[in-house]
């Protein structure tokens, strides 16, 4: 056996094994037309990915002659190492150092852009500890000194820190970053005051908030927009062996961005509420298992073409090679496949 194939041979028994280990993955079934061909999709039960819902509730998956199963994390990097050892086919889930690494070893490519943070449209949220909030922690400027907590280190919930830091010139060094594995962990740890601080997806902390046991301080799209946190890819293996897949799994998925994005934004990409909205946020609550109420308070942006912002994929893989997470050169350009993706112009 050749060592390319011995490697990757070790590399998808490794990720395996990772993925048994973070996370156990609840297989939901989402039933389409009798002879169709099965794919399975890892997620998590997250608003910032709209567009798992609505292409299976709204048939467009099954228009395309796909019966999709989906694999739900607790986080963005399980997905990630789930396409690489092949337990599923697609992935839409958040960027992270782990992503960028295994892609640079031409385990995944990119497909098409997910939700970027853009003012108005509510993903990423800052939170604070009501007993930090007391002892001054009240604005992003006063975070250094304190610990802050995400899921995982190396994930899109570090990288806006990081954006943050340079946007305030903060002491990034002065941070302590602490990662607890899941949004009920962090949430857990902030009402117990066990963390002055954290990042994390905004909808699942807002009953919380409403019963005044943490604070948001910020969204993340208000003070850094234009980040890219969250995106659909797929291993390079189907991508190279069956892209007529890729190419129908890409069709159901961007008549999703684009059915969301119209209900969600007017042609100014303002925030509207369009007619079709009230059909989505009830498809999108079931998903998430939120309220209606706490789903419309939360609702992401999402390009209406699912076009990628190579821009900012090239100013987080510079930030994560600063930190000391990704090892090498990599090329952004490299990760994807023109085919398939569609970039936003570049200024």
């Amino acid at each position: 056996m050749c060592a390319r194939r011995k490697g990757a041979r070790n590399l998808r028994s490794v990720a395996a094994k990772f993925v048994a280990r973070v996370s156990l993955a609840v297989v939901v079934f989402a039933p389409g037309p009798s002879g169709a061909e099965d794919i399975k999709i890892g997620t998590s039960r997250l608003l910032a990915y709209v567009t798992v819902p609505i292409m299976v509730d709204k048939g467009f998956l099954a228009a395309e002659g796909l019966n999709a199963e989906l694999a739900v994390f607790d986080s963005a990097q399980p997905i990630t190492v789930a396409v690489v050892s092949g337990d599923v086919d697609f992935g839409i889930g958040g960027l992270s150092a782990a992503f960028y690494n295994l892609a640079g070893q031409g385990q995944l490519r990119i497909l098409a852009a997910g939700g970027r943070e853009m003012p108005g449209f509510y993903n990423f949220a800052f939170l604070v500890a009501n007993r930090a909030a007391a002892a001054g922690l009240r604005s992003l400027k006063d975070l250094p000194g304190h610990t802050v907590g995400v899921t995982q280190l190396g994930t899109a919930l570090q990288y806006a820190l990081g954006r943050v830091a340079e946007k305030y010139s903060l002491d990034l060094a002065a941070i302590r970053v602490s990662a607890l594995q899941s949004n009920s962990n962090l949430i857990s740890a902030l009402t117990g005051g066990q963390l002055d601080a954290a990042v994390m997806p905004g909808a699942p902390a807002q009953p919380v908030i409403e019963r005044g046991d943490i604070k948001r301080i910020a969204w993340v799209g208000d003070e850094v927009p234009g980040i890219q946190n969250n995106l659909a890819f797929t291993g390079t293996r189907t991508m190279t062996e069956r892209p007529d897949l890729v190419a129908r799994f890409l069709r159901a998925y961007r008549k999703a961005a684009q059915l969301y994005h119209d209900a969600v934004a007017d042609q100014n990409e303002q925030r509207r509420d369009g007619p079709n909205l009230p059909e989505l946020v009830a498809i999108l609550a079931r998903f998430a298992n939120l309220s209606l109420a706490d789903a419309k308070a939360a609702l992401p942006w999402i390009d209406a073409e699912a076009r990628l912002d190579l821009g900012d994929i090239r100013h987080q893989i510079a930030w994560y090679k600063s930190q000391g997470m990704i090892k090498g050169e990599l090329d952004a350009d490299a990760l994807i496949d023109k085919r398939f993706v569609v970039p936003l112009p570049e200024h």
